[in-house]
């Protein structure tokens, strides 16, 4: 880190935490690890979201285990003393518990736990046994894909409203809702969240569309690590909501280097979340961002992050149809065969 550092402050806020800067690692395997968010702290992350817990993994594992407790009726009533009360034992949830106590004993930035599901159901009780085990945020991750041709918009945008809902009802800390872009009305979907409580949103969620493998003859899961023209359409849809709603912006996807971050914080972002470039060339780049953020900001004369959050946002720029279709007509308009 450079003397930079002395004289340019780069924190800012998210969801009422105050950060020493916007790095953020994002949920990804690398969280399961407690040694690698000690690795990304010593690296100068300000805060890390941990690998997510699953709304299926929670119904899936309960189920199984009343499976397991129905046979041990048929066998003899005595016998159901042998398993444990279904509410409180579920090993796949009980080791998440496990791990965010764990994290937190280790380290001292802030953990946002992950919370991944789609439907109002039993699990929510989770979201409150992770504040219980000492998440200081909770992210909510609603990856939804509504294949049935019967439901339509509205139904998609009331079950996201009355999911979040429920989660604010169940616990205090502070609620981020990742979410993808594909609403007809992004700027409406966002206000409707930030009225069903809504502390911040992560935009945007990255969506894994499977491949068909040709000789097996079968759908697999394809996995496709995020690069920098990703960035495009977050950075357009976070300057277009900057100042017109009231949570906390988070950009994920495309971060991979300092001016991706310098970006992100002009659009109106609070922070940058990052896992592709951490998994391309290790926890230790963060730290060569900080430095390359820091020098950035050196040269352009910029005292603090805070400074520049909002300053290329619709509502900032001379020319706020840049964001919109003038800027559809002048991209086609402007490419020239050669």
């Amino acid at each position: 880190m450079t003397d930079l550092s002395q004289t340019i402050d780069l924190s800012t806020t998210y969801l009422g935490m105050k950060l020493k800067n916007p790095l953020v690692a994002s949920s990804s395997p690398m969280c399961q690890d407690v040694s690698n968010i000690r690795r990304m702290e010593d690296s100068g992350a300000s805060a890390v979201v941990l690998h997510s817990l699953f709304e299926e993994q929670i119904d899936l594992e309960s189920l199984e285990l009343d499976r397991y407790i129905s046979a041990a009726e048929e066998v003899g009533a005595e016998s159901t003393t042998h398993f444990p009360d279904m509410l409180g034992y579920n090993r796949g949830p009980e080791g998440y518990l496990k791990h965010i106590r764990k994290v937190k004993e280790s380290v001292s930035l802030p953990v946002i736990a992950s919370l991944n599901g789609t439907s109002v159901g039993g699990w929510l009780k989770y979201a409150k046994e992770m504040e219980q085990a000492g998440a200081d945020a909770l992210e909510l991750n609603i990856y939804y894909i509504p294949a049935d041709a019967d439901t339509t918009g509205e139904q998609v945008e009331q079950e996201y409203c009355d999911l979040v809902r429920a989660v604010k009802a169940a616990i205090h800390i502070p609620v981020a809702v990742k979410l993808g872009p594909y609403f007809s009305s992004m700027g409406n979907m966002a206000k409707r969240l930030e009225a069903s409580g809504a502390d911040g949103l992560v935009l945007f969620n990255r969506f894994y569309q499977p491949d068909f493998d040709l000789e097996a003859l079968e759908v697999v899961p394809n996995l496709i690590l995020s690069n920098q023209y990703e960035l495009l359409l977050r950075l357009n849809w976070i300057a277009m909501l900057y100042g017109n709603i009231k949570p906390d912006m988070a950009l994920t996807g495309g971060v991979h280097t300092a001016t991706d971050v310098v970006k992100a914080m002009m659009a109106g972002a609070k922070v940058a979340m990052m896992t592709s470039a951490l998994l391309k060339k290790g926890i230790s780049y963060l730290d060569t961002m900080l430095t390359e953020l820091l020098i950035w900001l050196g040269d352009h004369e910029y005292d603090s992050i805070r400074q520049m959050q909002g300053s290329m946002s619709r509502n900032a720029v001379p020319q706020p149809q840049a964001f919109e279709r003038a800027n559809y007509m002048k991209v086609l308009s402007s490419y020239a065969m050669r």
